[in-house]
């Protein structure tokens, strides 16, 4: 290639590519016409088995150089079932500054709206939105669902929320879906409305957006008039039961909008099935599962244990991991909401039966140092870490070398066209 350096750094240099002389034989052509400017399908122009190979490369990689582990068995990365439309949760942005492809700059197109984008954030620039039409990741009827509300928005003149100048009241649009049922959940989030244009759109968005797109199933509107971009109100129901359904090796799952829930639910029974298999469970153990968000390891595991208790921080996901477990008449799973990261997380977890088998699944920042110690203490028998971070995981392991030995290592591949792997 010939490239153009932008910035120099210490170690490396960041550069533009000018030109590329000679494709690698593993390049193929990136189906998105927004490749290289949304920022988030950055491996599309390679082969998807090279994706695999790098994201195992990746794991084992962290493991070995920063972890300095001896690894038992490497497992090649588990593919993912599909390779476009596998997000099943897509949160898309309204912006009152568009960002403009080169393409769109050189056509000097005079009918191109540069006050309103629907779309997604371009890397580095929290200001400035790409108008997406499509997104070759999420759901195919995401198209519909984009041009109808953009459709309304050009046409009642209703503005995209500006916090600098406080002005528009459209924020953001999230929409569900779900892989079992077909279910489809939209929640379109604004400021407090106050123009009459923005009581026309909200009257379409009442009336006329479930005409218009009738797949959805579920309609919702959420008021957010803080500065915080996250909304985590109680949205208002327009049509539906306020929830979607999804399942996990059998296990039914309630899906309410601020839900976490892992976004690809093709790849779902696999990815937990590959947990449960090196957990190789049995049904005199006594599990924990820490951070265990809304249960989708808990309760699957719950039917091969004596007990199961499921720790996490977040109230709205315990509250929805009890539900969960009613819903299937679960009786030996028990959910605590505990921070794992606070001071006093040895002292809540002492009070639980102790442990045959751990399973962990921490944020990207990995375990606090007060966790990896306090386990190292209690000694199960076997401890599966899962991680979408393998560099905070290859540091937590290492902190526990001198105890746990690294038996088997799974990547999976969750999120094709992405750099992101989970490593079990």
């Amino acid at each position: 290639v010939i490239a153009r350096i932008l910035k120099k750094q210490r170690k490396h240099f960041e550069t533009r590519i000018e030109e590329l002389i000679e494709p690698s034989e593993h390049r193929v052509e990136p189906k998105c016409e927004y490749f290289g400017v949304c920022g988030g399908c950055s491996w599309q122009h390679l082969d998807y088995d090279q994706q695999l190979f790098w994201k195992k490369q990746h794991v084992e990689d962290a493991l070995v150089r920063i972890g300095k582990l001896e690894i038992g068995k490497m497992e090649e990365t588990l593919p993912a079932a599909k390779q476009y439309h596998y997000r099943n949760k897509m949160d898309f942005s309204f912006g009152a500054s568009r960002w403009l492809t080169a393409e769109e700059i050189a056509s000097a197109d005079e009918n191109i709206n540069r006050e309103f984008a629907l779309g997604l954030h371009v890397p580095a620039r929290f200001d400035k939105v790409l108008d997406v039409k499509k997104c070759l990741i999420h759901t195919e009827l995401g198209e519909k669902i984009l041009t109808s509300i953009r459709n309304a928005a050009l046409k009642f003149n209703t503005g995209a929320h500006n916090e600098l100048e406080r002005q528009g009241v459209l924020k953001s649009l999230m929409v569900r879906t779900s892989d079992r049922t077909g279910e489809i959940m939209v929640l379109l989030v604004t400021d407090d409305l106050k123009e009459e244009a923005d009581k026309e759109f909200m009257n379409f968005y009442d009336n006329v957006f479930a005409e218009e797109v009738p797949e959805v199933t579920e309609i919702m509107h959420g008021i957010n008039n803080t500065r915080n971009p996250v909304f985590r109100g109680e949205p208002r129901v327009i049509k539906g039961q306020g929830y979607i359904s999804e399942q996990i090796l059998g296990i039914d799952y309630r899906i309410s909008p601020l839900s976490f829930f892992q976004t690809n639910s093709s790849q779902l029974d696999r990815f937990i099935q590959s947990i449960l298999d090196y957990a190789d469970l049995s049904p005199e153990d006594v599990l924990w599962d820490l951070y265990c968000g809304t249960g989708s390891i808990t309760l699957p595991a719950s039917k091969k244990v004596n007990r199961v208790f499921g720790v996490e921080m977040s109230e709205s996901s315990i509250a929805d991991a009890k539900m969960n477990a009613e819903l299937n008449s679960i009786t030996n799973a028990e959910f605590i909401c505990a921070d794992l990261h606070a001071k006093n997380a040895p002292g809540e977890l002492a009070k639980l039966p102790p442990p045959d088998v751990i399973i962990i699944d921490p944020p990207r920042g990995g375990m606090h140092k007060n966790l990896v110690s306090h386990l190292m203490e209690i000694e199960a028998e076997k401890f599966i870490y899962v991680s979408c971070n393998p560099t905070t995981q290859a540091r937590d392991c290492e902190l526990m070398s001198e105890k746990y030995e690294v038996k088997k290592v799974l990547p999976v591949d969750m999120f094709p066209h992405t750099f992101h792997v989970e490593s079990v």
